[in-house]
């Protein structure tokens, strides 16, 4: 761990406390795009055959993304498909910060928000807005995180 490089806006968490490395949380505030001010919390679960196989990801805030669904699963090629064993936690941790500045509606986990930045890039940010500031887009509501 103590060679990440992470971006100013991203911290490391030990939930289980320090001797388990291969659990733990990141933290990201994005600094730019639709998400400026938010707090984002991902879980990081390292495989025993790491670096064979993907860390598994998922989001423990809700939020209003083309590319987090509501249960927290994470659109991410390079945790998926593109895994590839060269690639490693900073890659995947630079990876969910650029969701956050470039999120994409064309390969989407959240189709409803998708569609809404594709068609109506103004409503996708006054959704986000709401989410992050805790009300409702639609029927769901989204507790505060900015």
């Amino acid at each position: 761990m103590s060679e990440l490089n992470l971006p100013k806006t991203c911290n490391i968490s030990f939930p289980n406390g320090k001797d388990d490395l291969m659990n733990f949380e990141i933290t990201i505030q994005p600094d730019e795009g639709y998400y400026t001010g938010g707090m984002f919390t991902f879980t990081i679960q390292v495989p025993l055959i790491y670096p064979h196989e993907a860390p598994k990801v998922k989001c423990k805030t809700k939020v209003y993304h083309p590319n987090i669904d509501l249960e927290g699963n994470v659109c991410l090629n390079i945790l998926r498909e593109d895994w590839k064993p060269v690639l490693n936690i900073n890659t995947i941790i630079y990876g969910l910060y650029h969701l956050f500045s470039q999120p994409d509606y064309e390969d989407p986990l959240n189709q409803e928000a998708a569609a809404v930045l594709r068609d109506n890039p103004d409503m996708f940010k006054s959704n986000v807005r709401r989410a992050m500031a805790g009300g409702y887009v639609g029927q769901t509501f989204f507790p505060r995180c900015a």
